[in-house]
């Protein structure tokens, strides 16, 4: 395809003229362009052809900008796979790691985004053993005289180390940042010095100080990423110059620099030496400590000086977050050990900052989606008020009765202020609650749990009853009041026992029907985390029986207010609202089955209204959570009804490839199988099966584990269509497709136990010996621990399966392995099998294994004939195993935590949906009382074949004898 042809096919898909100033390019999609571009994606030259378009300047920005984003993604799933084997064509990989870090440096800032994310997703998969010249081709193109060059290469360099701050040490992490620190830091450290000259000599050039300065706020980033796991000696031995230096742009003052608005440089850059700052007040105490007195002055300074502006926003948070870190060692904590300094920052850093503004308010009203994502407790977001909480709730840690009694002086003179005029004044109320939460919560405070331990100093229920109460019962004088009081029941939810929340719990669902957004949304989440709460024993501390009256009346009003506005960005905008759906029929399990019409309705409707335009993949996640869990507890009485509601929304998803849902849609379709397990398959899956084989669909690694529960689900229900359509032999070679992959291994085992247990062993006996070399030779060539794991409990399942009728077991497993590789079965058995199998940890797998070593012992010929030695091995692993006896529980009323949307990996590839997880496969469900079972088997089979004593006697030692004995008694 000609690069003209594919930005003429970007700009029909992106509804943008040649020329267009607005881009959209993943929604108003026009599916015949997108399947076009699809289509060439497999041509030789085709990741090149984007780049050339990148780079050409006679396209138009919007084309280049569309190319690098479908780059970006291209690189995302095409780079690789799943064990690091690039899938592109060597030469093209080649060209594209010379030339990337080039044209990213020469494109606009926009464009430098997505070249930089595509730059960090092949730098995850080839740095730095296969792009060992990257840093080499990075530190020859800084050139501080040049400050964009400079800039540029500094911006793929942070793209690249910032990978390194959330991961946990280990030899591989620590081997590629010395790589880095061995060639990029003495030429980085001097580019900053030079950095610094350059900005001096520029004070009076606006464009030349705003390039440095630009290079220098990249450069306290980079800084950032380089220290994020250690302190490198080169840093240490020039650790003086830095913090000066840093200390003095933190005092740096140049208006030609400010912008009227929003944030400038001067603002970024101060905000990025805090938040370096405070790493190294956190990690690195001892290198930093002498200078802590001389930082932390200027950082009063500069807070105290600042304004209200939104501007300054980030910059007052970092600058908190500083104080907060030195105020949580002990080592410097002393620098506020006196009671006039703590009541000195409270009056002049806490309290400013904590005070409602009239920022605050208009985004209240104006983005109220907003203004709940950044209000949140424990919400990744840069606010003046989360940055003072912190900062009280540490001084409070560490002096706690002296905050303590100064922060309740400024709590009651705020409520004194309200009680004397509630109309003007209601603003003195919102900061008295917000003191007394800071100070009233010990520890850290998170959205899954809020507050685990309160200041015994303070009475959290006394405060409840006197001041917050009322403003859930009557209409206060401002909604943002309405919001306080049931923000503090979500805050303090662990604190009110199960009585003082049944009183509660009515109060906040009548408030769903608030007509303020973010007072409906916060009931909405309230209601979501406290159905969320479990007491000791793991039972919902809302008991089922009092939330399932309540339940259709809460799920009306949710998906009433869902549904509000017909747009699909509007529908899918608050995830927050489909979050407390999904809790809610996690809670009433069963008691869903009477909202089955009006739950299917309602979620098919979101689904078609979303469906064009996935925006909010959190929105999406939990609506696709909340199906599932209706699936899971209304599925078994219920399967037609639900599958005629949902496989044609299904469908559409695949046939409209709506790329967001599709591995959730297999998830679906799979639980929908899961839920009738016994009845025949209908119509509309066998003809789904065909499909699911297409290797293209599972090239797509996000595709893959849900495409394999989906295989295993359909094997189960649809063997004899699978047989009759001569649709064996495919399945086999997607189980060695998987099999060859660490990533996707466990998922072939899954699908090879589907077809042991499902399909008749007639049709099967003549794959075995294939399968047994597919699998010894993995286990030759590139053994894992999973991949042991898993062929040990595939072992247990074919071992347990011996009757004629089943024909497996472990005579024929040995005859098997033997066929596949001479020989093979005797160091499988002994360096596999017996060792790994006390490895096991979940009940299911070690009561198989039991099952299978019993049955060893007792039934097998080949054990009692040709390895005896063997056959004393087993009835030691089966002994080992014993002594811990496990027990299958049934599926209960267990928690279900679905996935985390705040993780940095959340959205990435394939995630699992929780509410409908397969539960592990017990491939012998009659076996309930292990213990006892084995008794009765083995038992049985010494009366039945004498000789079997007589192996006792002489193929074990007196312990392994004894053992037995007892066991059989």
């Amino acid at each position: 395809m000609s690069m003209q042809k594919f930005a003429q096919l970007q700009e029909e898909r992106t509804g943008i003229p040649k020329g267009g100033h607005k881009v959209s390019i993943l929604s108003n999609i026009v599916k015949a362009p997108e399947q076009q571009i699809q289509q060439a994606e497999a041509s030789p030259g085709f990741a090149i052809a984007l780049l050339q378009i990148v780079s050409n300047d006679q396209f138009p920005q919007t084309s280049r900008l569309a190319a690098a984003l479908y780059f970006k993604n291209l690189v995302k799933r095409r780079w690789a796979d799943a064990d690091g084997n690039h899938l592109l064509p060597q030469e093209e990989v080649t060209q594209i790691k010379r030339d990337i870090v080039g044209l990213m440096i020469s494109c606009p800032p926009n464009i430098q985004s997505q070249l930089g994310e595509a730059v960090s997703i092949i730098a995850d998969v080839d740095f730095h053993t296969r792009w060992d010249t990257l840093i080499d081709d990075l530190v020859s193109r800084l050139s501080p005289e040049n400050p964009i060059i400079t800039d540029g290469v500094l911006k793929v360099s942070h793209s690249i180390f910032k990978r390194w701050r959330p991961l946990l040490r280990s030899d591989e992490l620590f081997t590629e940042i010395l790589h880095v620190l061995e060639r990029f830091t003495n030429p980085f450290l001097n580019l900053i010095l030079t950095t610094d000259n350059l900005v001096s000599q520029n004070q009076s050039n606006k464009v030349l100080l705003q390039q440095h300065m630009a290079v220098l706020n990249t450069s306290v980033k980079v800084l950032h990423d380089l220290t994020c796991q250690d302190m490198p000696d080169a840093i240490v031995g020039q650790l003086d110059v830095i913090v000066a230096l840093m200390d003095k742009y933190l005092k740096y003052d140049n208006n030609l620099l400010s912008q009227e608005d929003e944030a400038g440089l001067e603002e970024y850059v101060k905000a990025a030496i805090f938040g370096l700052l405070t790493l190294w007040t956190t990690k690195y105490e001892e290198d930093l400590r002498k200078h802590i007195g001389g930082l932390t002055g200027t950082s009063w300074n500069l807070l105290t000086s600042l304004a209200q502006d939104t501007k300054y926003d980030i910059l007052a948070s970092r600058g908190m977050n500083f104080l907060t870190s030195v105020a949580g060692s002990p080592n410097n904590a002393s620098t506020f050990s006196n009671e006039d300094a703590l009541k000195q920052i409270i009056e002049k850093v806490v309290l400013p900052n904590i005070t409602l503004r009239e920022a605050d308010e208009e985004l209240f009203e104006d983005e109220p989606i907003e203004y709940i994502r950044r209000d949140l407790e424990g919400a990744d977001s840069d606010t003046r008020r989360r940055a003072a909480t912190d900062l009280l709730r540490r001084l409070m840690q560490s002096f706690p009765d002296v905050v303590t009694r100064l922060t309740m002086h400024y709590v009651e003179s705020a409520l004194q202020s309200y009680a004397s005029d509630h109309k003007s004044r209601w603003k003195s109320k919102d900061t008295a609650i917000y003191l007394f939460c800071a100070i009233a919560a010990v520890g850290t405070v998170t959205q899954a749990s809020g507050v685990q331990n309160t200041n015994e100093r303070v009475n959290v229920i006394s405060f409840f009853s006197e001041h917050i109460a009322v403003d859930l019962t009557t209409e206060p004088s401002h909604a943002i009041l309405q919001v306080d009081a049931i923000k503090f029941l979500y805050t303090f939810r662990k604190q009110l026992t199960q009585q003082q929340w049944q009183q509660a719990l009515p109060l906040v669902v009548q408030r769903l029907a608030s007509s303020n957004y973010v007072v409906h949304t916060y009931s909405a989440i309230a209601i979501e985390r406290t159905l969320f709460l479990t007491d000791d024993n793991k039972q919902p501390k809302i008991p089922r029986a009092t939330v399932s009256p309540l339940a259709k009346d809460i799920l009306t009003q949710l998906f009433k207010l869902i549904s509000a506005s017909s747009a699909p960005e509007k529908v899918q905008e608050n995830e927050f609202l489909i979050r407390c759906v999904m809790r809610v029929l996690v809670v009433i399990r069963e008691d869903v089955v009477s909202l089955a019409d009006f739950l299917t309705t309602s979620f098919t409707n979101i689904m078609r209204v979303i469906r064009h335009n996935p925006s909010n993949p959190r929105f999406y996640y939990y609506l696709f959570e909340s199906i599932g869990a209706l699936i899971r507890f209304a599925g078994p009485s219920q399967p037609d009804k639900l599958e005629n509601a949902f496989f044609d929304p299904f469908m559409l998803v695949l046939t409209d490839n709506v790329y967001e849902f599709i591995p959730y849609a297999f998830q679906l379709f799979a639980a929908l199988l899961e839920a009738n397990p016994t009845a025949p398959i209908s119509d509309n899956f066998t003809k789904l099966i065909q499909p699911v084989l297409s290797a293209q669909l599972w090239e797509t690694r996000g595709n893959t584990p849900a495409l394999a529960r989906l295989l295993v689900a359909l094997i189960s229900r649809g063997s004899t269509h699978i047989l009759q359509n001569n649709q064996l032999q495919p399945i086999l070679g997607l189980f060695q497709l998987l099999i060859s992959s660490k990533s996707y291994e466990s998922l072939g085992f899954d699908v090879l136990d589907a077809l042991i247990l499902h399909i008749p062993n007639e049709n099967m006996q003549e794959y075995y010996q294939t399968i047994f070399s597919l699998i010894f030779s993995r286990l030759s060539n590139s053994r894992t621990e999973n991949l042991a794991r898993c062929f040990v409990r595939l072992y247990h399942s074919m071992s347990i399966r011996n009757s004629p009728q089943q024909g497996l077991g472990a005579d024929a497993i040995e005859s098997y392995a033997n066929a596949a590789q001479e020989g093979s079965f005797t160091p499988m058995y002994l360096q596999v099998v017996l060792p790994d199998s006390q490895k096991l940890t979940r009940p299911v797998d070690r009561k198989t294994a039991i099952v299978s070593f019993t049955k060893t012992l007792a039934d097998s010929r080949v054990f009692a004939e040709k390895y005896a030695k063997g056959w004393g091995f087993t009835a030691e692993a089966l002994l080992k195993l014993m002594t811990e006896a496990p027990v299958v529980t049934r599926d209960g009323e267990e928690a279900i935590v679905e996935q985390d949307t705040e993780d940095v990996g959340f959205g990435v590839g394939f995630t699992a949906l929780s509410t409908c997880r397969r539960p592990p496969l017990d491939p012998c469900p009659d076996v309930q009382d292990v213990r006892g079972w084995t008794r009765e088997y083995l038992t049985a089979a010494a009366v039945n074949n004498p000789k079997i004593q007589g192996y006792i006697q002489e193929r074990l030692n007196d312990q392994t004898r004894n053992g037995l004995a007892q066991l059989m008694q």
